[in-house]
């Protein structure tokens, strides 16, 4: 999938592009499956991306070769991170345990300079939010291959995820140096996000989508643009590299729902509806089937919110069964819908894992829901430490400091949130509008 004249183009631009030093997550990048049994990347993948049955012909295929060959330990690691890929793109997370077996397999094989299960073991902890088990194993294939693209994103996107942030983003700049290709771009642009430089974050993005090889990475990598300017409040936009995305492959998953934001932020609630019955129908992911849940409630429709939200609730439990760390999904999903004493119970245990940015905020609004606004302040403090323009984030910070009594602060945070982006949440966006307005004629 690497094309080396595109990548040698592009990478002079590498250089300008992170001086700064902001390099970025891997988020969701799609591979494209070829016939043979070492088809699967190992820069495996966080959302939709090929077809299911793509990923199944490949299993099927490796399946048959380690029945004939049962020492191939490259076609086991091979088999491991097929079976990431597929619960990732199915939002099933029964493969996780098959993906173990296979990772394993390969590693009893050949313990020794096997970078591949070693990367594939990265992957799957970071699948099963074991960031702190994902850094174990990127740091193990980093020293096995110091010139293994792969394994400095895996081991970087631990170091991002456990808050460790100056040694991701030198991570990732090893990365870059070695391979500027769309993976390395992608996780140069969700840095540059996450500290505040969205103009940045889209150049990045713009590099990834321009070096993608084939055109389920580049529906990809279009989608990532789409969010990108969604989240910038740039609707008219997003609909362009969304609609983009879609024309390209379709059948990927995140860029239906893009356009389903879309019409939410034009006011085509049923369009909306519409349109995310239709990806939680191909892809049930506990977001999506959320933000599905909102919409409903929004329309006034509460049973039909109620179901959602009970389906979003049954798919974490599938997920924490199957060796999957669901407490920060847990925690803001309980601090908007359910129990404020679950939310934060949830918030602490991840808090005591890791120290992320997210993890922080999301412990800041639990905190918020439990009444304890002084520790919810400096949580989002820590939320805010980056200089991430995240509309949600500024959201929480606002509420956070109107419960203080602290108007001039909380009217400030809100309108940044607005400002960035009004369409943030379709939750919260209707309460962020009417709690600024009246701050504002409070002060006039």
């Amino acid at each position: 999938m690497r094309r080396p004249i595109r990548i040698a183009m592009a990478a002079g631009l590498a250089a300008g592009l992170f001086v700064a030093g902001g390099l970025g997550l891997f988020r969701a990048l799609p591979t494209e499956p070829g016939s043979g049994p070492r088809a699967v990347e190992r820069d495996a993948l966080v959302g939709p991306a090929a077809p299911v049955g793509s990923i199944d012909a490949a299993i099927a295929a490796l399946d048959r070769r380690l029945t004939v060959a049962p020492d191939d330990w490259q076609a086991a690691a091979s088999l491991g991170i097929a079976y990431v890929q597929r619960a990732r793109i199915t939002a099933d997370p029964s493969s996780y345990p098959l993906a173990d077996v296979a990772l394993g397999r390969s590693l009893r094989i050949q313990p020794h300079g096997n970078g591949d299960a070693l990367v594939g073991r990265s992957s799957l902890a970071a699948a099963r939010h074991d960031f702190s088990g994902a850094l174990r194993w990127g740091s193990r294939a980093v020293a096995v291959n110091p010139y293994d693209a792969d394994a400095y994103g895996a081991l970087g996107d631990a170091q991002l995820e456990l808050g460790r942030y100056g040694s991701a983003f030198r991570t990732f700049q090893r990365m870059v140096d070695t391979r500027p290709d769309t993976a390395s771009y992608a996780r140069a642009s969700y840095v540059r996000e996450l500290t505040g430089d969205v103009g940045g974050a889209i150049a990045a993005m713009r590099l990834a989508y321009r070096v993608a090889a084939g055109r389920s990475d580049q529906a990809w990598a279009a989608t990532q643009l789409g969010q990108l300017r969604f989240g910038a409040g740039d609707p008219a936009g997003a609909a362009r590299w969304f609609r983009r995305a879609a024309r390209l492959d379709p059948a990927f998953v995140p860029a239906d729902a893009g356009l389903g934001l879309v019409a939410w932020s034009r006011g085509d609630l049923d369009l909306a509806i519409s349109r995310f019955g239709a990806v939680v129908a191909r892809y049930p992911s506990p977001e999506y089937v959320g933000i599905l849940g909102d919409l409903q409630a929004a329309a006034g429709d509460r049973s039909a919110a109620a179901e959602s939200h009970r389906l979003v609730r049954a798919e974490i439990r599938l997920f924490r069964a199957n060796g999957v760390d669901t407490d920060l999904e847990l925690a803001l999903f309980e601090a908007d819908h359910g129990s404020a004493r679950a939310a934060l119970r949830a918030a602490r245990a991840e808090w005591r894992r890791r120290h992320s940015v997210h993890v922080a905020d999301a412990l800041a609004w639990a905190l918020y829901a439990n009444g304890r606004y002084r520790e919810a302040a400096a949580a989002s403090r820590a939320a805010l430490r980056l200089g991430t323009r995240n509309a949600l984030f500024l959201f929480h910070a606002g509420m956070i400091q109107l419960r203080l009594g602290d108007r001039d602060r909380a009217r400030s945070f809100l309108a940044d949130a607005i400002a960035q982006n009004p369409s943030f949440s379709v939750r919260w966006s209707p309460v962020a509008a009417r709690t600024l307005e009246r701050l504002r004629g409070r002060s006039s």
